[in-house]
């Protein structure tokens, strides 16, 4: 019996032959744990990067950019390297901005902390991204007048504020701190945004950028914000603007550093669940290791004559490791399947999951109610309660680098788990094993 184009057949018939047995259901347990493995951790990691990702574009495109530029102060902006930048090769956007720690007083409530940043009027024209990721539930993007200022919504909350309400900002000035003086200014609320991050909707505020040089006096530390088409060439252009003539002696900083130990957490979380889910493999081999030892012991006497008639240790032992190559065949591309449904339609799939379990809290409420003549029975049932969760409804993003590598795992757990439990068949001597047969 020369080489393995038998293999496949041999081990389908091994595999349909335990479907068939119904006292030996390891391999239906074996193909659901797979599949739900592969299900749930794909739908966990969609949910994760949803946050993730939503975080993550919040900060890049408001706070900290790709690149920040940041020269020596000065007394007005560098047009000569804010063209350099827009030019750049690999450059999107790239825009002027200043940043101060201000106290803001509305005209209701006691004063609150904000940072302020300032930034061009137009910058809608040069910066679309970041005006995109600012949802304004009041007024609009408006910064032509000198005095108009953007509110985070849980800001305008505590102050308050609503749009057309006056503003007082107070900052201080100067390089040192027996030079400094007070700078106040009053503003009035254009607009109120939320970002998606509640740091920024609850302590940031936008206004024009004259306005802002003004407010913090002498020379101003103008920094430019740089986005670039594809944010993992950061280090590419960080070289690339170093050796530009006008961003000399310009700190730059990559997104990468500036944010490395908030990226860093994130990346952590997602590792150690991807791991602690990544468990349930284990187990799931665990079960096709067992279920192809016994598998061996049965078909001692098969083994003997496959053995007998020319197969080769390793054309047996193929033929069990396939058997488990077919079982994580048919679990992992179930799961997969499951997983980016329940994925792609969270919403509605988190919705029925609410309908049937308020569903189940209303008849136990009316049993109750029937039982105890009235009374105050269970609430309703929210898996994302808005009033609990800074959101309005679940994000979820798929990755598909991601739901391959999941899918390999899973495959690859019943394949390897197999091909382990396959030694000892392959160790069988055909005369010991016909021997008395």
């Amino acid at each position: 019996m020369k080489g393995f184009s038998w293999v496949p057949f041999a081990a389908s018939r091994y595999l349909s032959a335990r479907r068939r047995d119904k006292s030996s259901p390891s391999s239906i347990l074996a193909v659901a744990g797979i599949g739900v493995g592969v299900m749930a951790l794909i739908v966990v990691l969609s949910v994760m990067n949803g946050f993730q990702l939503g975080f993550i574009d919040s900060i890049l495109e408001i706070s900290s950019f790709h690149l920040r530029v940041e020269p020596p102060p000065a007394q007005e902006t560098d047009d000569a390297l804010l063209s350099e930048l827009r030019g750049a090769r690999g450059v999107s956007s790239a825009l002027p901005f200043v940043e101060l720690q201000t106290i803001v007083r509305g005209g209701r409530r006691a004063q609150q902390g904000c940072l302020v940043r300032g930034i061009p009027a137009d910058t809608a024209d040069f910066d679309p991204g970041l005006v995109s990721r600012l949802d304004f539930e009041e007024g609009s993007f408006d910064l032509s007048d000198p005095r108009s200022i953007l509110l985070g919504a849980e800001l305008a909350r505590s102050l308050g504020a609503g749009v057309g309400d006056e503003l007082s900002l107070l900052s201080l000035s100067g390089s040192a701190l027996d030079t400094l003086t007070p700078e106040d200014a009053t503003f009035r609320v254009a607009g109120i945004f939320r970002s998606g991050f509640y740091e920024y909707d609850l302590g940031w505020a936008f206004i024009p950028l004259a306005s802002a040089a003004k407010l913090h006096g002498g020379a101003v530390p103008f920094a430019y914000g740089v986005k670039l088409t594809d944010r993992w060439k950061d280090r590419e252009a960080l070289a690339a603007i170093s050796r530009m003539g006008p961003a000399a002696g310009a700190k730059i900083v990559s997104w990468r550093t500036f944010n490395r130990a908030f990226f860093g957490a994130l990346r952590t979380e997602k590792i150690m669940m991807f791991l602690l889910i990544g468990l349930i493999f284990i187990v799931v081999g665990v079960s096709v290791f067992q279920a192809q030892r016994r598998a061996a012991l049965e078909k001692r006497e098969e083994i003997g004559l496959l053995r007998a008639v020319g197969a080769s240790n390793a054309a047996v032992r193929l033929v069990f490791a396939f058997d488990g190559f077919l079982v994580g065949l048919a679990g992992a591309g179930a799961g997969l399947a499951l997983g980016l449904l329940i994925a792609g339609n969270i919403a509605a799939f988190f919705t029925a999951l609410e309908f049937v379990v308020n569903g189940a809290i209303g008849a136990v409420n009316a049993a109750y109610s029937f039982l105890s003549g009235g009374g105050a029975g269970i609430g309703e049932f929210s898996v994302f309660s808005p009033a609990v969760f800074y959101l309005k409804e679940i994000p979820s993003r798929t990755i598909p680098s991601e739901a391959a590598a999941v899918f390999l795992f899973g495959l690859s757990s019943a394949t390897i788990a197999a091909w382990f439990a396959s030694g000892r068949a392959s160790r069988e001597r055909p005369a010991e094993v016909l021997r008395y047969e």
